[in-house]
């Protein structure tokens, strides 16, 4: 494999699975959701080896150091190979939890009926008109 001299970060962001497209890469970078150093990067900014960048995508944080680079799109096995996840474990399982939050559920009885109830209030008032 050739060595590559200059890559664009929102193409090294795509090639190592970080973002689905590169368009998605490319609007994080101009989001200022990618820095390097606490500063906004571009999306054509140089990718260089020992470079840490954190990414934030939705509520998900990454920081992220290139190893090596990649300017073709791999699967992610081999992905893995090209950048070393310096994520703290706080922050890798955090936004996770979200999703594993208590569902509210309301008390049965309350609100409207459930099918089974309605059935039974229809059969009361039909009883009560039959009888008149």
């Amino acid at each position: 494999m050739a060595e590559i001299e200059k890559l664009r970060v929102d193409k090294y962001l795509w090639a190592i699975r970080i973002f689905k497209t590169r368009s998605l890469a490319t609007d994080a970078c101009k989001a200022g959701r990618v820095k390097l150093n606490g500063q906004n990067i571009k999306p054509s900014h140089v990718v260089k080896v020992g470079d840490t960048y954190h990414i934030q995508k939705g509520v998900e944080k990454k920081i992220v150091e290139v190893t090596a680079l990649l300017d073709r799109r791999v699967d992610a096995k081999t992905a893995v190979n090209f950048y070393e996840d310096r994520t703290p474990l706080e922050e890798t399982y955090g936004y996770k939890a979200i999703y594993h939050a208590p569902i509210l559920k309301r008390d049965r009885g309350t609100g409207r009926p459930t099918k089974k109830e309605r059935r039974e209030i229809d059969e009361l008032k039909n009883d009560a008109w039959d009888e008149d």
